[in-house]
This record gives structure tokens, C-alpha cells and sequence, in this order.
């Protein structure tokens, strides 16, 4: 029994650390704490923390599960120089606080983006997202179209499960959900082991052009990824080879060069029948 309950608080404490601090090496170390970029604003009952870098088009960069601004160091450094970059500690994460006994769902945390975007008078923007920061960017997409001029996520799911989820991960995240006695680890284990719920139906009545994202060896299924690619009508797809799910740190040339691609060049679903017969 004391063994089980070792190995289980080491499973607990391996998947927050893997979750939370994965490329986190920042390339500036005010990035996520700085006064003078940073401000609070009250948000739908939580006091949400962002920070705003540049000028141009608005880009908002959104975190994964139990991450925060400080992650986004090194897609700050480098997308200031084309957009107005806004990042944000979703609720529950970094310096956005909300009660750890409270349930946490990813609409709440959509709905809070929208309002900021209210707040700061942005009528639309661009928005990336990693993992639960993509989950969101779809909701944002479905619920909130205006808001959304393109969107791209890097490894979002529709669903829970083994069907969307590398079975040996989606077993630990629920076998470390009943095992710990964190309120904060159940908070947001409970948002990776019972959500999203996002349907097809759903995803078919998104209309601004979507970037797919995953790495090749990702934590999400690869046919997950296709089947979240084949039902938007306007969606391209990035698979990044030799990657995992957290691509956009370990290749962040190429991801940067993607992502900049995607966001500045003319949309495009030219297909190689539509060239061959001259439907161009």
C-alpha cells in the first residue's frame, strides 16, 4: 500500500511537471511577471492577469493545462515583431487566481477571453493556442465567431478518452486524478480527464480559416487530429515531424516559420485535383 501510494504521488507529481514547466526556459524572465506590460482586469468574477507586447494585428496566445505566460516567453520574443501580442494566465493558472474547490470548465475560460477582448476593444484577432490553449481557440471559433479572425491550435482535442488520447496517458491522468488529494491537481486533471465536449456538428459550423497543428508523436491520436482537420470547412493541417506534443518548443524554427505563414499569407485550399483540372 505505501509503495502504490509513492508511486502514485510520483505519477501526480511527474505529469505537473511534464504539464507545467515543458519549455518553460524563458527567453526574457520578465515575461510573465512584469509591470510594466502586465495588468489585472476583472473578468466574469476573476481577477485575470495579461500582458500586452507589440503593435499591428491582435494575436492572443493561449497557455496548455497548468501553464501560464512564462511558457509563452520565446512566441513572445519572436511574434511582438509582427503583431500585438496579448497573452493571458487563463483562471486557475499562473497569476490568475480562482478557487482550486471550484469546478473549472474550458467554456468558463473562452468566456473570459471574449469579455477581455471586450474590455480591451478588440473587435477580432488572431489566436493560437497549445493543448487546452487550443481547445479553447475552437470554442472561441464556434461560440464567439466574430472575435475570430483564424485561429491555430497545436495538439487540441474534441473529447476525452482513449479515443482522442494516447491510451497510456489518458490512464495516468485518470488513475493520478483518484489518487491525489490536491485540490488544484483535481481542478485541472478533471478538465483533461472529462473534457472537452465539442462535437462535429459543431466544428462544421466554424467559418474562419483554422490551422491544425499536432507533432507526428503527439499525446493527441494522429486520426483525432484528422478528424478535428476533415470537419472544418476552412482548415489546413500542420503535422510536425519528429515532434511530441509540445512541438512548438522543441522546434520553435519551424513552428515559428508555420504559424507566420499561416497568420500573414492569402488562405488557401487549392487541392492537386483542383490544379490538374484547372479549377484553380
Amino acid at each position: 500500500m505505501i509503495i502504490n501510494s509513492i508511486k502514485n504521488t510520483l505519477s501526480v507529481a511527474l505529469i505537473l511537471f511534464t504539464f507545467c514547466t515543458y519549455g518553460q526556459q524563458q527567453a526574457n524572465p520578465t515575461y510573465g511577471d512584469n509591470k510594466h506590460a502586465g495588468a489585472y482586469k476583472q473578468i466574469n468574477g476573476v481577477n485575470l492577469y495579461y500582458e500586452i507586447y507589440g503593435a499591428g494585428k491582435p494575436l492572443i496566445l493561449l497557455h496548455g493545462n497548468g501553464g501560464s505566460i512564462r511558457g509563452q516567453s520565446r512566441r513572445i520574443e519572436y511574434f511582438k515583431n509582427y503583431f500585438k501580442v496579448i497573452v493571458v494566465d487563463s483562471r486557475g493558472h499562473g497569476k490568475s487566481a480562482y478557487p482550486a474547490n471550484k469546478p473549472l470548465t474550458y467554456e468558463m475560460m473562452a468566456a473570459d477571453i471574449n469579455t477581455l477582448m471586450d474590455s480591451l476593444h478588440i473587435d477580432s484577432a488572431f489566436i493560437w493556442g497549445q493543448s487546452d490553449g487550443g481547445i479553447l481557440g475552437l470554442l472561441m471559433a464556434i461560440k464567439y465567431p466574430a472575435k475570430v479572425s483564424r485561429v491555430a491550435g497545436f495538439g487540441a482535442n474534441l473529447f476525452p478518452g482513449k479515443k482522442a488520447i494516447a491510451d497510456e496517458l489518458d490512464n495516468m491522468v485518470i488513475d493520478s486524478l483518484k489518487s491525489t488529494k490536491n485540490e488544484r491537481v483535481k481542478q485541472l486533471y478533471s478538465l483533461l480527464a472529462y473534457q472537452p465536449n465539442i462535437t462535429e456538428k459543431e466544428l462544421n459550423k466554424i467559418k474562419c480559416p483554422v490551422l491544425v497543428m499536432s507533432g507526428d508523436r503527439d499525446a493527441i491520436k494522429l486520426a483525432h487530429t484528422i478528424k478535428i482537420f476533415e470537419n472544418i470547412p476552412n482548415a489546413n493541417l500542420f503535422i510536425m515531424p519528429g515532434a511530441s506534443h509540445f512541438g512548438a518548443y522543441e522546434k520553435p524554427e519551424l513552428f515559428n516559420m508555420v504559424l507566420l505563414d499561416f497568420f500573414t499569407k492569402s488562405f488557401s485550399k487549392v487541392s492537386t485535383v483542383d490544379i490538374m483540372l484547372g479549377h484553380r
